[in-house]
């Protein structure tokens, strides 16, 4: 298979886990041109690949490299738009218009509060409690030990708790 063909067949699998990702990461809704750039990247660099590890964790590093990278360009840039949440629109057809309303208003509470975090404790939110990835995938995403995702990932959640509106299901432990 050639490389063209792998991050092709990568970019089917994966673009829409890229592009919620760098929704959730960046606080942006306009991240098509980072998921690009994540895809391109991916085949400039398919030989540093290591085919024993994840695609998708791999692709997730790029994807976080570049948001770093953008942010650092635009630092003074203040978030512009509120992501909206495909989630809450599944279903859409059996809801009222109450519900969806509602519906969007605590993602959007959602959204702001995780957007408060401090950077250590968003992207392991996003990670884990949003894109449900494992602690060993999200260790690999963020270069960290699993203790350290474990340890943010609890600490995060405390400080969700502690904001008004943080959409945490207690049970689960997952976003909601």
């Amino acid at each position: 298979m050639s490389r063209k063909e792998i991050i092709s067949e990568w970019f089917h699998q994966y673009s829409h886990d890229v592009y919620h990702f760098l929704i959730y990461y960046t606080g942006k809704s306009d991240v098509e041109d980072l998921v690009q750039e994540t895809f391109i990247k991916a085949l400039k660099g398919l030989e540093r690949f290591n085919y024993n590890s994840s695609p998708k964790t791999w692709l997730f590093t790029i994807a976080r490299n570049l948001a770093i990278d953008e942010a650092r360009k635009k630092k003074n840039r203040i978030w512009d738009k509120i992501a909206r949440f495909d989630q809450m629109a599944e279903g859409v057809a059996a809801e009222t218009p109450e519900t969806i309303f509602e519906e969007n208003e605590q993602a959007r509470e959602l959204l702001t509060a995780i957007q408060k975090l401090k950077q250590n404790y968003r992207e392991v939110v996003i990670l884990r409690g949003i894109k449900e990835l494992s602690v060993a995938e999200t260790a690999a995403v963020l270069d960290w030990t699993e203790d350290m995702v474990r340890t943010n990932y609890s600490r995060a959640l405390k400080a969700l708790r502690n904001q008004k509106g943080g959409g945490l299901n207690e049970r689960s432990g997952r976003i909601s």
